[in-house]
């Protein structure tokens, strides 16, 4: 029976002496969501569990606190880490080479509780290239030209936090869990990310594949029509379409929707 294991919560909240920012009620979120993922028990097929949140917390919290400063319109949303991306580095879709020299974004990143030998954690060290986020974070680096350029209207977010690896290593989805299990799981992450939609703002979901924009339709169903939820093609290479040219089927898409706009200086 796997679980998800933490670090001690005390080292990673740091004592309020002032008003909280926004990025610090967002961070907030984050570690009462994995509190409440910390209850839940996973089998078959699960055998392991990370949470990048917490093991690689340094260079997550710097993006949140980098790039969450202020009230968001538009909140990109994936489904959960990849084993090449979030999971080396703590943000989403966060392929090394972009995450370190596009974002700017740096830290330590600890080994986790329990850690597959298949999937080591090798932080900004690690030497390979998570594709979904090179494209993703690549697209959006010919767009805007500056990372500030994106995030004055826009965030990046998972719905969960976790990525769960079968006993081979292999990396299981969410859609791949038990029912029961996989419906527990979701239900407390749809709970959250209404908690952190109101809290930024956001007027418009962007689920990233249509796993997510399903789900967040699902998540966000009380907040409509205040909150609209759409979606845009999943960068992964297992998506033939994305293989194809994900880049310009995403900016046709951004333009249907009038993002172009706001992502452009």
């Amino acid at each position: 029976m796997a679980v998800p294991q933490a670090f001690p919560l005390e080292s990673l909240v740091e004592p309020q002496s002032c008003p909280r920012s926004l990025a610090e009620g967002f961070l907030e979120e984050e570690l009462r969501l994995n509190a409440e993922l910390r209850q839940l028990q996973f089998s078959d097929p699960v055998g392991i569990i990370y949470n990048p949140v917490e093991y690689a917390w340094e260079p997550h919290r710097s993006y949140v606190i980098r790039y969450c400063q202020g009230p968001k319109e538009v909140l990109f949303l994936g489904m959960n880490p990849g084993p090449f991306g979030m999971a080396q580095t703590g943000v989403p879709f966060g392929e090394v080479s972009v995450v370190r020299d596009w974002l700017g974004i740096g830290g330590s990143v600890l080994t986790p509780p329990q850690e597959h030998p298949k999937r080591p954690v090798l932080g900004l060290e690690c030497p390979q290239s998570e594709v979904s986020g090179a494209r993703f974070w690549g697209f959006f680096r010919n767009l805007c030209g500056q990372p500030e350029v994106f995030f004055r209207h826009c965030f990046v977010h998972n719905l969960c936090p976790l990525m769960f690896l079968a006993p081979s290593g292999r990396n299981l989805t969410p859609a791949e869990l038990p029912a029961k299990q996989r419906e527990q799981l979701l239900g407390l992450c749809d709970v959250a990310l209404c908690r952190q939609v109101q809290l930024l703002g956001v007027r418009l979901v962007v689920g990233v594949g249509r796993l997510a924009e399903q789900r967040a339709r699902r998540a966000l169903a009380g907040l409509m029509p205040e909150v609209q939820v759409v979606g845009i093609l999943h960068p992964s290479p297992r998506n033939p379409q994305a293989n194809r040219g994900w880049e310009p089927v995403a900016k046709e898409r951004l333009n249907e929707l009038g993002l172009l706009p706001l992502l452009t200086k």
